[in-house]
């Protein structure tokens, strides 16, 4: 949807997740959109060097997020926003709902 504007599908797939949920990190960002990582993990690399992201290591795992010192980044993310209202609605709730716990062993569906 935005793609001409961020420059490719990677871009955009990044910053859609980091927009919606606040960070992320490249295996998790693949899996949300069934792709390949290396394309990922380059657009990750290129926005963090561009100072567009910053990253946290927790652990072994590093975890995007927007740098708040961009000058642009609420303008960014009110257009991404908007895509994202625009997205087909399994996108959506793939980027939007975010369990990241284990449900308990002898809880029902």
């Amino acid at each position: 949807m935005i793609e001409a504007i961020v420059g490719s599908t990677s871009a955009e797939r990044v910053l859609m997740f980091i927009t919606a949920r606040e960070s992320g990190y490249a295996a998790e960002i693949a899996k949300a959109f069934s792709t390949d990582l290396s394309p990922i993990q380059k657009q990750l690399d290129r926005l963090e060097r561009d100072g567009l992201l910053i990253n946290e290591k927790i652990g072994r795992t590093r975890l995007y997020k927007y740098n708040p010192r961009y000058p642009f980044v609420p303008e960014l993310k009110a257009l991404i926003e908007k895509s994202l209202t625009m997205a087909p609605e399994a996108l959506q709730e793939t980027l939007l709902y975010d369990r990241r716990r284990p449900r308990k062993k002898d809880k029902p569906l």
